[in-house]
């Protein structure tokens, strides 16, 4: 039960997601936990095991403990809207910081404080104030420009530095707490800022892939249409042209309008095999190609794929059926499963191909991964299904062992199991 809840959390949270919102989950989450680790690391631990055990010492001490996970649970609560606002999707309003400036001037006023009444050593109050300082500098350095952050950090260093002459009465003090100072703007400048920039053009990026596809998915529309219209635009013409001279003539009762009709029945029907060979070619695929495109997209995608064997040779229609396979196997590994190889292994024996796609992301049993047939008839596998049952093949997918999932296609070189009806469709369907 547990684990099934974890699973499922990790596929909702992980698996579901693209790479570039993973890249950015991850982070986010980095962002969070490097603000609790420096928190612990430099004032829980420290706090805890130096503080004097004077009544106001320890109320001080656990005040600052106290404010010091609230000023971590409030930078975490405001990390995604930073960012959100720093990758231009969103806005964080300027009440939305009041409580985090609140809670970042106690955690520096409370060591000061620790210090002048002799509650903490020096150099214990000054890592307290390197802690408020980077969990608020990581969250305030996406929120403003680096010319305002630098002059703000100037500003403050300014103030810090002044209030810790007056706490630790030492050059050498005050001149550690200005370097603290420096030391979190360089953190905030570099793992927060430098990490967001990388993010805005891992999405720009992503962007850019998308608007790609969708230019290459009109470009192909565009030729589809060029090339109906080379087809029948000037058959619909003489059609038309035809039909109106037939008109004519039958209403003149002239024998002739028959042949014209004749013509004009001819002309559609030569239309109609044009229609139709532009639209078979649009929809078969070619296996070579498909191959090597899976290979490219999946390898892009980080999973090394290996291919083995050759679709030279194969029969026009079995390279049509077996591209459809590549292609939708290729889809299913990026969409469903979490892979990482992927071997394509084609062959053929006995008066058959058969073409296997085997990959090491195998999903659980309810993510409707690429073992999943698809919505209904004509998706997913079972449009693969029917395809090659048209040719009187077969098509098997499943997982094996090792948590791989093996898809296997298999046509016969010759198929002669194409039935009366399936050529019926075929000559009347384009």
């Amino acid at each position: 039960m547990v684990l099934g809840g974890i699973r499922g959390w990790q596929r909702r949270n992980w698996r579901d997601r693209s790479k570039a919102e993973r890249v950015e989950l991850q982070s986010v989450i980095t962002w969070c936990a490097t603000i609790w680790v420096f928190e612990l690391t430099w004032l829980a631990l420290p706090v805890a095991d130096g503080v004097r055990h004077r009544p106001v010492p320890l109320v001080l001490g656990g005040l600052l403990l106290v404010v010091g996970a609230l000023q971590c649970l409030a930078a975490n609560r405001l990390a995604r809207p930073a960012l959100d606002q720093y990758l231009g999707r969103g806005a964080l309003p300027a009440r939305a910081l009041r409580p985090s400036l609140v809670l970042l001037v106690l955690a520096l006023v409370l060591p000061m404080v620790l210090a002048l009444v002799g509650g903490i050593a020096p150099w214990t109050a000054r890592l307290a104030v390197g802690a408020a300082l980077l969990t608020f500098g990581l969250l305030y350095g996406l929120l403003v420009t680096v010319p305002v952050l630098l002059r703000r950090s100037a500003l403050l260093a300014a103030v810090l530095m002044a209030a810790s002459a007056l706490a630790f009465r030492t050059a050498l003090d005050v001149l550690m707490t200005g370097l603290l100072v420096v030391f979190a703007l360089a953190m905030s400048l570099l793992a927060a800022r430098c990490g967001a920039w990388t993010l805005s053009v891992l999405w720009e990026a992503e962007r850019a892939r998308e608007t790609e596809a969708r230019l290459a998915v009109a470009e192909e529309r565009l030729r589809f249409g060029r090339d109906l219209h080379d087809v029948l635009g000037r058959n619909l013409a003489v059609i038309a042209l035809k039909a109106e001279l037939a008109v004519q003539l039958g209403r003149r009762g002239r024998p002739e309008a028959v042949d014209q009709m004749v013509e004009v029945q001819r002309l559609a029907q030569e239309s109609q095999r044009e229609v139709r060979a532009v639209v078979r070619g649009y929809r078969e695929a070619d296996l070579g190609a498909e191959l090597a495109g899976a290979q490219g997209v999946l390898e892009a995608a980080g999973i090394d794929c290996a291919i083995t064997g050759s679709a030279t040779g194969l029969p026009a229609p079995v390279q049509s059926a077996l591209g459809w396979v590549v292609r939708e196997a290729a889809t299913n590994v990026l969409r469903h499963g979490d892979a990482r190889t992927c071997a394509i292994a084609l062959r053929t024996e006995d008066g058959r191909a058969e073409l296997s796609v085997e990959n090491d992301g195998a999903p659980g049993p309810s993510g409707g991964g690429p073992g999943s047939p698809g919505g209904g008839p004509g998706s997913g596998l079972a449009g693969l299904r029917e395809r090659l049952a048209e040719l009187g093949g077969a098509l098997r997918a499943g997982p094996v062992d090792g948590g791989r999932f093996r898809l296997t296609a298999e046509v016969p070189l010759r198929p002669a199991g194409t039935t009366e009806t399936a050529r019926a469709l075929s000559e009347v369907t384009p």
